[in-house]
């Protein structure tokens, strides 16, 4: 099942919960009427970007518990906070053992496949048959186990600057606004997923592949994360071809609804959330020894330019 996105931004609300149903009340309404519900259990992720917001205790309690994040988001309106469940998957104990483990020659296998399908994903996002998209499939058959020579970064030189077109420039800035904050926006949202999926699978979020950081409780988020910037990419790219370049109102409902987007997940298709567990179940495999092989989510079709 497809486990509903909530995003409270134009309004205010209140959140609260009855017999396990999530009640968002706008300020001013008369509590004597029903509220707007849904059940916890149908929800995924709820995105709180109105500084107004109010919740109660035993809401964030439930959302929690049924398996739902809750991002927060502050001034600047792009997510500053998450929310997770801990993780109540019979083999947790196991699993974080099978993680603090796992060799270097096999994170670094891991690492290699990451690398590739991002490069190819990047590829597939450019005109087809383009000098560029030929240079990124030539590196991404360069790559080698831990990517020692950082064909990523060779690769991201390439794509950034083709990415909208010979005819505009553009440069990544992760600290940039306008399309860099939509950018930013878009990973954010598919960061909270990934991090989701990864606690739903008995894995800790915090123990990376490639991305080490003390400071970083997501590490392995952002490593599994990487190959599906690209579906970000795509999804901005086609807000910008619309002549929208910010982070508000119009933009926000589409970056969230690439969360449903049918992608192909090894022999599967289906929605995009749903891929991320089949995504996180294969890590877990490939711990366990079960797998050598990450199943990673791709582009069902290739972008429109």
């Amino acid at each position: 099942m497809v486990k509903h996105t909530i995003e409270i931004s134009a309004e205010p609300a209140h959140l609260a919960v009855r017999l396990d149903q999530l009640l968002i009340r706008r300020p001013g309404e008369d509590p004597r009427e029903p509220a707007a519900s849904i059940p916890c259990e149908d929800i995924g992720l709820v995105i709180v970007d109105h500084p107004c917001t109010s919740y109660s205790h035993a809401a964030l309690a439930k959302l929690v518990e049924c398996g739902a994040a809750v991002l927060i988001c502050g001034r600047d309106h792009l997510p500053s906070g998450l929310l997770l469940p801990i993780s109540e998957h019979s083999e947790l104990v196991w699993r974080m053992d099978e993680q603090i483990s796992a060799s270097r020659p096999l994170r670094k296998r891991l690492w290699q496949q990451i690398v590739i399908a991002k490069i190819r994903a990047q590829a597939a996002n450019l005109a087809a048959d383009s000098v560029e998209q030929r240079k990124l499939l030539t590196l991404a058959a360069e790559v080698r186990s831990g990517d020692p020579t950082n064909v990523e970064a060779q690769a991201a030189r390439i794509y950034w600057s083709a990415w909208l077109g010979p005819d505009t420039p553009f440069r990544r800035d992760p600290d940039g606004d306008g399309i860099n904050a939509l950018l930013n926006y878009g990973y954010a949202i598919v960061r909270a997923a990934v991090a989701r999926a990864l606690v739903a699978a008995g894995l800790q979020p915090a123990l990376g592949i490639h991305h080490s950081n003390r400071a970083n409780p997501f590490c392995l988020a952002d490593d599994l994360m990487e190959p599906l910037r690209p579906l970000v990419d795509s999804k901005v790219r086609e807000l910008v071809s619309w002549g929208l370049k910010q982070v508000d109102a119009r933009t926000k409902p589409t970056l969230l609804r690439l969360l449903a987007e049918t992608v192909r997940c090894g022999q599967s298709t289906g929605p995009l959330m749903v891929a991320l567990h089949r995504m996180a179940a294969s890590l877990a495999n490939c711990y366990a020894g079960h797998s050598r092989e990450l199943t990673i989510p791709v582009a069902l079709e290739p972008p429109k330019w």
